[in-house]
């Protein structure tokens, strides 16, 4: 029996650095309590509704622990099914106080 897959699709990832400098160049912020998110509406609607990337500074350490942080922000936002409708690229920059959050508070807080 194969199970689904349950990542997100390329349509659903900024992956171009062009991407991720046009949403921090002419996007708009939010500041939460544990992280900074940067949006941009996206004039094409192609694809997914909605793109998210994710950038971790090296104040969380080495490659390892960005990387798990990273992991741990993309399951969180995959979990919590959010679905709006409006074409937007998203960027969710983590502060260092996110690194000490527990999965269930770090779902909660990305919703």
């Amino acid at each position: 029996m194969k199970l689904p897959m349950q990542g997100f699709p390329k349509s659903q990832r900024l992956l171009r650095h062009s991407d991720f400098r046009r949403v921090y160049s002419e996007g708009r912020r939010f500041f939460a309590a544990h992280m900074t998110v940067f949006y941009v509406p996206r004039q094409d609607a192609s694809g997914a509704a909605w793109r998210v990337g994710y950038t971790v500074g090296k104040v969380f350490g080495g490659a390892v622990e960005r990387n798990r942080m990273k992991r741990r922000l993309r399951e969180a936002v995959r979990l919590s099914e959010f679905e709006s409708g409006i074409a937007a690229d998203i960027v969710i920059h983590p502060r260092p106080s996110l690194a000490a959050r527990n999965r269930r508070s770090l779902r909660t807080n990305s919703a």
